[in-house]
């Protein structure tokens, strides 16, 4: 009787069921029921429910069983119970407590895309790729991947010991880390010389396309004549901000288009006129930890060759997740499309090819002996005052100890010379 019942609910939730994505599929032709494995699922529901060694209620099992037919899917697709929808919420937002890390699901694991920007995760040498296996000594693979990303978040001050396995360790190391308030500046920027400005962008939020305009705006107090855009790191974020931050460079171009099943994941999304850098030269720095929304903004502003892009190969991560409300006060997370540069490339699975590849490195100056110039010899003439060259700025001591981030400057400065 109970496994009638059950099998009656599951059509009727089937047939009735109303969420932004069924109206959308309103126009395709009637999906013929599963009543073959909607049999089989009541039957070992209710086997379960009746035989399982230990007692387990009715709705333990049937999220469970969401959980378990989302994971399957891909590593992004889940259901956000109340209080996991309310943390996603915070990261969205800037301010959560936790260690500052993105992550996503992997068989009996979660992997690192990437630190946040001076966050405990950063500090503690965490690296994009790392496998967390497990979390205070409990294995992942007995906690579903919302459970395991929960596990990562925690009250201000307390301590979480990951176990992560390093492709270049031998055996999986201990990492101790203390969760604290993670307050995300998702927009620094800064002046290299007179003439070179530096906006880094650690991840999109709400505000991030209005504090990159602001941080333009600011660096063309002075004379601004080229910019890098730092996503070194960024694991991406609110897709309309990162839509929004690449259009102000664009002048009417395409930013990005999706592609899905439904009508309504299939979106072409353009910029409007105007370039808020009048054509200055740009550089894009990437690396394997610039993810989703971040490739969107380097692979539009590539396309259409306004940028130059420097680094590493991406991420990789082209899919659209939505974010779908829930009877509740939980959602689904579910991927729904596919993104697209201008150019029609995917980003899945294979990110973006910097247009030149820097390793990232240290720079060490070789040691130099004292060579004769002819200022050093007696009695030299002195230069005319008229045909004095002008000295370059100042070497910034931050691009000692950055090399992709000094080959872009270099690259902007060339790039300047020749357009005088």
């Amino acid at each position: 009787m109970a496994k009638s019942f059950l099998l009656r609910s599951i059509l009727a939730c089937w047939l009735l069921a109303g969420s932004p994505l069924a109206g959308a599929q309103a126009a395709a032709p009637a999906a013929i029921l599963p009543l073959t494995e909607l049999r089989l699922f009541t039957q070992v529901f209710d086997h379960v429910r009746r035989g399982y060694v230990d007692d387990i209620s009715d709705s333990q099992l049937l999220f469970s069983a969401i959980e378990g037919m989302l994971y399957n899917l891909d590593p992004y697709s889940r259901y956000l119970d109340p209080e996991a929808y309310r943390a996603l919420r915070e990261m969205t937002s800037g301010h959560y407590h936790g260690i500052g890390v993105e992550v996503a699901s992997e068989e009996g694991a979660i992997r690192v895309i990437s630190p946040l920007d001076e966050t405990p995760a950063a500090r503690a040498g965490i690296r994009p790729g790392d496998l967390i296996i497990a979390i205070d000594g409990a294995s992942l693979r007995e906690l579903s991947p919302s459970s395991a990303s929960y596990q990562l978040r925690g009250p201000g001050g307390s301590a979480v010991e990951l176990t992560v396995v390093r492709s270049e360790q031998p055996e999986p190391i201990n990492i101790t880390l203390t969760r604290e308030l993670i307050t995300v500046d998702s927009v620094r920027y800064r002046a290299l010389g007179s003439d070179i400005g530096y906006v880094r962008i650690a991840q999109f939020q709400q505000q991030s396309a209005a504090a990159f305009v602001g941080a333009i705006k600011a660096l063309q107090q002075s004379s601004l004549r080229g910019l890098v855009i730092d996503l070194r790191n960024n694991p991406g974020g609110l897709v309309d901000a990162a839509i929004e931050v690449a259009a102000t460079l664009l002048d009417g171009a395409t930013v990005v288009s999706t592609q899905g099943r439904i009508a309504t994941a299939n979106q072409l999304f353009s910029a409007e006129l105007g370039d808020l850098l009048n054509g200055a030269p740009v550089a894009v720095l990437i690396n394997r930890g610039t993810a989703s929304a971040a490739e969107i903004v380097a692979g539009a502003l590539q396309d259409h060759r306004r940028a130059v892009v420097i680094g590493t190969r991406s991420f990789g991560k082209g899919s659209v997740q939505t974010i779908i409300p829930i009877d509740g006060g939980g959602a689904l997370k579910l991927t729904t499309a596919r993104y697209f540069t201008p150019a029609g490339r995917s980003i899945q699975a294979h990110g973006i090819d910097p247009d030149i590849v820097i390793e990232r490195g240290e720079l060490q100056l070789s040691e130099q002996r004292d060579q004769l110039r002819e200022e050093d010899i007696a009695g030299h003439l002195e230069a005319a005052a008229e045909s004095q060259s002008a000295r370059q700025p100042p070497q910034d001591e931050v691009l000692r100890h950055d090399n992709q981030l000094s080959a872009a400057v270099n690259m902007l400065r060339a790039v300047i010379l020749l357009r005088q």
